[in-house]
């Protein structure tokens, strides 16, 4: 397992390894530093897209560098845009998307993930998720506004129709109160809903 159990970002990605496949589409609702624009990238192939996001400008000069060294720019489209406005730039059906919610590690704490946004990008998601396709969230909430968004985030999920959506929720339980934690969220096949 390496280490997965101590790493929330390789727990997600070794589920979603298992939910996507060459010439699927996926998102990036956050990019942030591109590992997980990159990480998608891999796993949607050549045939593939990957949509990223990111409201900060250096993130996505981090995500493109990235990309580009390890060959990957070409599957990829980057956008300079609030993911809450997804469905501005994205109508294709997806099979997988990402969230990191926080701030951008190493840079202000003050340029955060915010709840009302972040609530649409997830009703935008749903829209365009795949029959078992799967939402991926780490949930950081040790910053101000961390607290309140993870709140609005698990209170719209935990309304979903069961029937239509599996939605679970992950932590650890031998650490501090505000650590990050992750929710999934698949779209269940064969629900006619």
């Amino acid at each position: 397992m390496n280490n997965r159990l101590q790493d929330i970002q390789g727990f997600l990605k070794t589920i979603l390894r298992g939910s996507i496949q060459p010439g699927d589409i996926a998102l990036d609702l956050t990019a942030g530093r591109g590992r997980d624009t990159l990480f998608l990238a891999q796993l949607v192939g050549a045939e593939g897209r990957v949509h990223a996001f990111d409201v900060q400008e250096v993130a996505l000069q981090e995500t493109q560098r990235l990309l580009k060294e390890q060959q990957m720019a070409e599957r990829v489209h980057l956008y300079h845009w609030d993911h809450g406005r997804l469905l501005e730039k994205v109508q294709d059906p997806v099979q997988a998307a990402m969230f990191n919610l926080g701030y951008l590690p190493g840079h202000s704490q003050e340029i955060t993930t915010q709840a009302a946004s972040t609530l649409a990008a997830l009703e935008a998601v749903l829209q365009l998720l795949r029959q078992g396709g799967v939402i991926a969230l780490t949930v950081y909430r040790g910053h101000p506004g961390g607290l309140e968004e993870a709140a609005a985030v698990e209170e719209f999920l935990s309304c979903l129709p069961r029937r239509k959506y599996s939605v679970l929720r992950g932590e650890y339980i031998n650490q501090l109160p505000n650590a990050p934690y992750w929710i999934l969220v698949q779209k269940n096949k064969g629900d006619t809903e």
